[in-house]
């Protein structure tokens, strides 16, 4: 019999400290909010335009409308040169963190952010849709626990 999976929480950041490492919180353009974390709900904003990175390689890259999204959700353009796709990634999908390569590393495959539920700005308040997602990303932990 093999082991319970470690529960997924979705909407937790795993290390929101990471989140802070290696930005240049001296300089005269960080804002008090990067210097002072704890005022900060929004510690996902200085990823913007950030590579996001499955498993199995670049799924595609911090949208630059993730502000439209909760701060426990990342806002992911996944599209290809002719199709656009956005779809929100739960921050708890968020394995690390890499600043000096401008990268957001998830535990999950390619194929499965591409199949999360799409991104739609006029349904994506719905307790419907919130609902949706965090089933699929639970389901896809169950099925394929992080290695």
């Amino acid at each position: 019999m093999h082991p319970l999976p470690i529960p997924f929480a979705p909407w937790v950041w795993r290390n929101v400290d990471e989140l802070l490492d290696g930005r240049d919180t001296d300089s005269p353009e960080a804002g008090e909010a990067t210097r002072s974390p704890e005022r900060h709900d929004r510690p996902d904003i200085g990823l913007l335009g950030y590579e996001v990175e499955a498993l199995d390689g670049t799924i595609g890259e911090i949208d630059q409308s993730n502000a439209r999204v909760p701060a426990d959700c990342l806002l992911v353009d996944a599209g290809t040169w002719s199709s656009h796709r956005k779809v929100v990634l739960p921050v708890g999908a968020v394995a690390r963190v890499d600043h000096d390569a401008k990268k957001v590393h998830v535990d999950r495959t390619k194929d499965q952010v591409r199949q999360a539920p799409e991104y739609d700005a006029d349904t994506f308040d719905a307790d419907e849709y919130r609902q949706r997602l965090g089933d699929y990303y639970t389901e896809s932990y169950r099925s394929t626990p992080p290695s």
